[in-house]
């Protein structure tokens, strides 16, 4: 999930950004989002060679949105990372897919648990993921119309559905009307 606090070590650093995205300092990301200081979430939607999403469900030990569907995958900024930077890390920690993103769009984020800067990239991914089974329960491909039918009758986390609007809208896609 963008902007997700799921176990989030004490001593993990990320910076504090203002409402330009401009630097202000190094925090801890527990008290950032603690405090609802605005910080950096890098996500990627993840598409095969048919064009069809990856979508993921989050494990149901986690904290925050256990158990819901996503179309993103992603996580927080490390300290002197850019969006794209992290936005590949995410996805080999948590999928285990080493690919190239593209960033897509950027957006301040008003989520769910909070507001923070959030990168949504790209990925065209081939081969099969090795999710991290402690975050990922399972993966599966759908077509854009399957996409549309699942989050009607799946809980999909809010946030991702946004960045997935705004990927849509800014990438182009023939699926963004």
């Amino acid at each position: 999930m963008p902007g997700d606090c799921d176990d989030v070590p004490v001593t993990e650093l990320v910076e504090r950004v203002d409402d330009q995205d401009r630097v202000l300092g190094v925090v801890r990301r527990d008290e950032a989002i603690r405090r609802g200081w605005l910080h950096r979430i890098a996500t990627t939607v993840c598409r095969d060679e048919q064009g069809r999403f990856l979508v993921h469900r989050r494990g149901d030990a986690l904290v925050r949105f256990p158990g819901y569907h996503e179309v993103t995958i992603g996580g927080a900024v490390a300290v002197g990372e850019s969006y794209q930077q992290a936005a590949a890390r995410e996805l080999f920690e948590e999928l285990g897919i080493r690919a190239v993103v593209r960033p897509v769009v950027t957006f301040l984020c008003r989520g769910e648990l909070g507001s923070y800067w959030l990168g949504v990239h790209d990925a065209a991914v081939t081969g099969t993921p090795a999710p991290d089974r402690s975050v990922v329960a399972w993966t599966g491909w759908m077509t854009h119309p399957e996409l549309q039918a699942a989050v009607k009758n799946r809980r999909f986390i809010p946030d991702g559905q946004e960045a997935f609007r705004r990927y849509l809208a800014a990438s182009g896609s023939e699926f963004g009307g």
